[in-house]
């Protein structure tokens, strides 16, 4: 069994049959998944069922009530019997050939620890094609999160994300954290020496949240994540971690001085900012109402997560440690 796929669920059936569904389409055969479900009263796993004993992967499905993320992860990585571990989100679909792209790059490059993009698939809602969009544009913060090579060192994050077992093993796994838990493993994994590589080809569609409300609280628990992991490794925050917050307190001059016709044009930036969004996701997705949506989830998403990231900060200031994510 050359790959594990390890999936952390909690309740979401349509999202997770969803997701097991793509999996059966994958042309490549060596593989096994691994649900670990915490949802409250076991009633996920019935509804799974119809998926174990299926012609094209071996499926496990491990059960404890209320799993944390993390340690669900985990848990599933003892069952595990691959060669790779590869860690992914129920609200994700897998294309068909995502297997087959990890092996051949891997086949021809030396990476203990890779990861790759996430997109969004036609048949997405305008709401999650833009916040497809607003996690993923190099005008907003994609060019740190993984959609194409950039300056720096490359984290995988926890949607996508694969590394050898004796890796994974040799530090002991993902951490006690409830958010942000991927990328400390990253961190520990590229300090002990391993070697990461993205893998642009290996792409997954990635649902995230179905409303502004859920999306903003998300974002507001990655802000805050930011700030605990900076806190247990101060080389990791880049000025790029603080944009959202110099975002919003930009948005908020930008609308204090608008009434003002003298000092108006101190506006002018951001508004070409959100019109540059506009444009660019307006092309991207070749949609007028996704590209207008974008502007919304754009500004939700850097209120998020730079409220998230201030308020944590504050937090940590006041009482020597994090919120409770």
């Amino acid at each position: 069994m050359k790959f594990s796929l390890i999936v952390p669920t909690f309740g979401r059936p349509e999202e997770v049959t969803e997701f097991l569904d793509s999996l059966l389409e994958q042309n490549h055969r060596s593989f096994e998944v691994i649900i670990s479900d915490g949802t409250p009263k076991d009633t996920l796993r019935p509804e799974l069922q119809r998926f174990v004993g299926n012609d094209v992967y071996p499926l496990t499905i491990h059960y404890e009530e209320f799993l944390p993320v993390s340690a669900a992860r985990n848990d599933g990585a003892k069952i595990a019997s691959g060669e790779y571990f590869i860690f992914l989100d129920s609200d994700c679909i897998i294309p068909s050939e995502y297997l087959n792209h990890i092996e051949a790059y891997l086949q021809e490059n030396d990476a203990d620890i890779f990861g790759g993009p996430d997109a969004a698939h036609d048949d997405f809602t305008i709401l999650q094609k833009a916040i497809s969009y607003s996690m993923t544009s190099m005008l907003t913060t994609g060019g740190i999160r993984g959609k194409k090579s950039h300056v720096g060192t490359y984290h995988p994050r926890g949607f996508n994300m694969g590394m050898k077992r004796e890796a994974f093993e040799a530090v002991n796994g993902y951490s006690t954290f409830r958010c942000g838990e991927d990328i400390e493993l990253s961190i520990r994994l590229i300090k002990a020496g391993y070697k990461t590589a993205l893998i642009e080809s290996a792409h997954v569609f990635h649902k995230r949240r179905t409303s502004v409300k859920q999306f903003f609280k998300q974002v507001f628990r990655f802000g805050a994540a930011r700030v605990n992991i900076w806190k247990l490794h101060p080389e990791e925050l880049k000025l790029t971690h603080l944009f959202p917050l110099v975002f919003s307190l930009a948005l908020i001059f930008s609308a204090l001085v608008l009434p003002f016709p003298i000092i108006r044009y101190l506006a002018v930036p951001m508004l070409v900012y959100l019109l540059l969004v506009f444009l660019d996701s307006t092309l991207q997705n070749r949609s007028f109402l996704v590209g207008l949506k974008s502007i919304q989830t754009t500004v939700v998403m850097h209120f998020g997560y730079g409220w998230g990231f201030l308020k944590n900060y504050m937090h940590w200031t006041k009482h020597g440690k994090g919120m409770k994510l």
